[in-house]
């Protein structure tokens, strides 16, 4: 049995993952910062048994080093690693340069770069160490976003944390290979989550389908299915890639 961490599981992109992995027979430990309703009830969906539920805040780093201490202990120990939680945009992150005071921008990148960046990062190197420690070979998988490429005019931080996400995991693939240790990235598109409701409902909605050629947005499921696949003994030999999960509704060169 695979023993999974993902960060960011009481709801969206993180509970479809956290779902995926327990149907194939993992035990999973469901992350959550503040969402404890959510994060029960991410618990409750999961199919199978010795699964776990943890709060931390992960722009705390001693936070975050407890979190996987204690994962190690419910579960018996890490094999997988999925770093899903992040500041995400919103209207209360929202931080476009020309009308945003000094206190809110500077508010907003550092909540952004400790959560998305810092938090990740420290959660890798104490699961690192962990399977080091063990002689275990492994996987992690960071959640970053197509925003990384492409730019985000109102969330800077976001997109910038995102963009270093994936540097940092491509700077691990190559650190963490002589261990066993694959790591990789997933860089998906607009993702139709509970969060993301309105804004497909409203006036925004035909746009954002638009924005892909299939006329639609991306599901949970499919970001899921890709982590799946990235986090399998097979994908090792994947590890550095950062995977496009977009719907081709932006293509790098």
């Amino acid at each position: 049995m695979r023993r999974v961490l993902i960060t960011g599981a009481s709801r969206g992109i993180g509970r479809a993952v956290a779902l995926a992995f327990a149907e194939r027979g993992a035990a999973v430990a469901v992350h959550y910062a503040s969402q404890h309703v959510d994060a029960a009830e991410t618990l409750r969906l999961l199919p199978g048994t010795g699964h776990t539920k943890i709060c931390a805040d992960l722009g705390d780093p001693e936070a975050a080093r407890e979190m996987v201490a204690r994962t190690v202990h419910d579960l018996g120990g890490i094999d997988v690693l999925v770093n899903n939680a992040a500041t995400a945009p919103s209207a209360e992150t929202r931080h476009a340069v020309a009308d945003v005071s000094y206190e809110d921008w500077q508010r907003n990148w550092r909540r952004m770069v400790d959560v998305n960046l810092l938090g990740a990062a420290n959660v890798t190197y104490c699961v690192a160490q962990h399977l080091i420690e063990r002689g275990s070979p492994g996987s992690i998988v960071n959640i970053g976003s197509r925003g990384a490429f492409r730019g985000e005019p109102d969330f800077s931080a976001y997109a910038a944390s995102k963009a270093a996400l994936h540097a940092f995991g491509q700077s691990m693939a190559v650190s963490l290979a002589s261990h066993g240790i694959s790591v990789t990235s997933v860089a998906p598109g607009f993702v139709a989550t509970e969060r993301q409701s309105p804004k497909l409902a409203g006036p925004q909605g035909e746009e954002l389908r638009a924005q892909s050629p299939f006329g639609r947005v991306g599901t949970p499921e499919e970001v899921a299915a890709a982590v799946l696949y990235l986090a399998s003994p097979e994908a090792a030999w994947s590890s550095g890639t950062v995977l496009d999960v977009n719907g081709a509704s932006y293509l790098r060169t």
